[in-house]
């Protein structure tokens, strides 16, 4: 394992450092799950249209014989559908989740482990910016709660786990997939990038 990753992968889009969570998952469990986290994320984003640079599982040792861990999926995000995206930005947590519960390893505390607020948060202030609302816990005018992203994040999940699934055990492999190679195991095309070569 590395030393602890760049400053800017550590802090969520606000530029605030992402909490620090203590897992009860052996490393090699939280690193699949993690893996699955951000199979997620890329897989969501390749199947809405977006075109996806790269996934990434990243690990460091804390200490003699602690670990880190956290993952980044790089996206262009020129001109993507505001929904599409925020269902992209939830489906990090419910394939963690779905990871969890499929290998026996849920437990209501490891699934609260799994909440990424910042995942949320990053959902809410693109769509603010574009005059859309998300409610955390009601439906604004004109908008939708974070359920019903959810929602629709579990449904296009449930239809590409195989997918995300592929994905995430080569991720787990291999720590990092660039979108062309997560297109060719999945079979999704990796949409141009606007303005120049993907």
């Amino acid at each position: 394992m590395a030393t602890a990753p760049a400053p800017e992968l550590l802090a969520d889009h606000r530029g605030n450092p992402k909490p620090c969570k203590e897992s009860t998952l052996t490393y090699e469990q939280a690193r699949l799950g993690m893996s699955f986290h951000e199979a997620g994320h890329a897989v969501l984003a390749m199947s809405y249209g977006f075109h996806v640079m790269s996934s990434e599982v990243i690990a460091w040792t804390i200490e003699n014989d602690g670990w880190g861990l956290t993952g980044n999926t790089a996206l262009a995000l020129d001109s993507v559908n505001a929904w599409h995206y925020a269902a992209m930005c939830a489906a990090g947590v419910l394939c963690e989740v779905q990871y969890l519960m499929i290998h026996g390893l849920w437990t209501p505390e490891r699934g609260a482990l799994c909440a990424a607020e910042h995942d949320r948060a990053q959902a809410i202030d693109l769509l603010a910016e574009q005059g859309i609302g998300i409610g955390r816990d009601h439906v604004p005018a004109g908008g939708k709660s974070w359920a019903q992203v959810r929602g629709m994040a579990a449904r296009k999940v449930d239809h590409l786990w195989r997918e995300i699934r592929t994905v995430a055990h080569a991720m787990n492999e291999n720590t990092k997939l660039t979108g062309e190679q997560i297109a060719a195991m999945t079979g999704l095309a990796n949409a141009p990038m606007v303005g120049g070569a993907a």
